[in-house]
């Protein structure tokens, strides 16, 4: 797999892992927290885990003591199998984690291909994991900051990675129209102007505040509006000089200043946006939607027709959910030998021999993968890009609920 896609990979299996984590308890602080930098040595951390053993002989509760112990002794286990902390560093997290009626079992995960290095080494025990530096490794960095005004509203906030955040919608008490006449015209112009300069500073101000902890990170401020509002705003220097200074033309026509108009300036700065994967995953399932419709569609979708378009070599680009969680599964059959692959998710069983009809399977562990990744490399082999689609944009929720998340454009129609 290409570098950008491994990277894609990793991030996709760090959520899965956070989302597995941060849903685990234990029932004292009994869950074990180790994360391995990689500029630390293994056997500094076996002898700093021999340590915390010996205090664990401390703990009065019994069942206490005997969890803490088991979850040291089991992440010794763990770091035996390696040698260094290789590139990225190691993370385990292994505990006795409650599983319903007053049950436990002890589980561990371990994560050794971060995204990111670890920046730091930790040990905890707690009742929770620690998975704060691994929730740091999916903030995406690539941002642009968004703004959208008129007379009557604001809204502004952020565009980073594949989300959209609406920080706040502002509406004014600027009066449109006065029905005021004679002498009294000049002077309700001046309040209504009044009210409006107070209103652009407030909403410039806000902005300014929420995105100057963050200027590093931001690559720049796109503006938009339905109407000159917001080109006045900027010629009048409203918005603070760090930020002026990150502001991006051409600002752009849009329908609304609310969180709709946000989404529109999103669609109408793609060219300017251009590192934002909002806009490129957009793009690509906009791309699929339109050619999928066509009488001869250089597209298609389903894991049958994906699975005979990637044999043909026709895939041009495959898109993939990061919804999926099925794996690949290989069975052999006891009575007739018959040996066979299918695709099942978590509830599904393991069903009979579709020959035999037996339901004495055996399944090869050592084989079985996530369907992601399976098809990542089946992709690979014909050179085709692969794209994983998060469900943060209405494309990416309508790709995988209406087309089960598995979609291809293609390098030319197949029948």
């Amino acid at each position: 797999m290409s570098d950008d896609l491994e990277q894609q990979h990793r991030r996709l299996r760090l959520k899965k892992a956070i989302k597995d984590l941060s849903a685990m308890k234990g029932m004292g602080t009994e869950l074990v927290t180790v994360i391995v930098p990689p500029d630390r040595m293994i056997h500094d951390v076996r002898q700093h885990l021999g340590q915390e053993a010996g205090q664990a002989a401390n703990i009065k509760s019994k069942s206490t003591k005997k969890h803490v112990t088991d979850a040291i002794e089991s992440a010794i286990s763990t770091l035996n199998r390696y040698k260094t902390p290789g590139a990225g560093g190691i993370a385990i997290f292994v505990g006795h984690v409650i599983v319903g009626n007053n049950k436990t079992r002890l589980t561990s995960t371990v994560v050794d291909d971060p995204p990111e290095p670890f920046p730091s080494f930790r040990y905890r025990c707690d009742s929770t994991f620690e998975i704060s530096q691994l929730e740091e490794m999916l903030i995406d960095r690539t941002s642009y900051g968004l703004f959208v005004i008129d007379r009557s509203e604001a809204a502004y906030g952020l565009a980073s990675g594949k989300r959209l955040h609406c920080q706040e919608h502002i509406t004014s008490l600027v009066p449109s129209k006065h029905g005021r006449g004679g002498q009294s015209a000049q002077r309700f112009e001046r309040l209504i102007e009044e009210a409006a300069h107070k209103f652009f500073k407030k909403a410039t101000e806000r902005a300014s505040n929420y995105w100057l902890p963050m200027v590093q990170d931001l690559r720049g401020i796109i503006i938009g509006g339905p109407g000159a509002t917001k080109d006045f705003v900027i010629k009048q220097d409203y918005f603070h000089h760090e930020i002026k200074k990150l502001i991006a033309e051409p600002f752009f026509d849009v329908g609304y200043s609310n969180e709709s108009g946000l989404r529109e300036l999103i669609q109408r700065a793609g060219s300017t946006m251009d590192q934002i994967e909002l806009d490129l995953e957009r793009t690509l399932v906009d791309e699929f939607l339109r050619e999928v419709m066509q009488t001869n569609p250089k597209a298609t979708y389903g894991e049958v027709m994906i699975r005979s378009a990637l044999d043909q070599g026709a895939v041009q680009t495959l898109l993939l959910s990061e919804a999926i969680t099925k794996r690949r599964v290989y069975w052999t059959c006891k009575e007739c030998k018959k040996e066979w692959a299918s695709t099942v998710d978590s509830a599904t069983k393991s069903g009979n021999c579709p020959d035999c009809s037996s339901s004495n399977l055996t399944k090869d562990e050592s084989r079985t993968v996530d369907l992601i990744d399976e098809l990542s490399v089946l992709a690979g082999h014909t050179s085709a890009n692969v794209r994983l689609i998060s469900l943060d944009t209405e494309e990416g929720a309508t790709m995988h609920s209406a087309f089960g998340g598995i979609a291809a454009l293609l390098r030319y129609p197949i029948s």
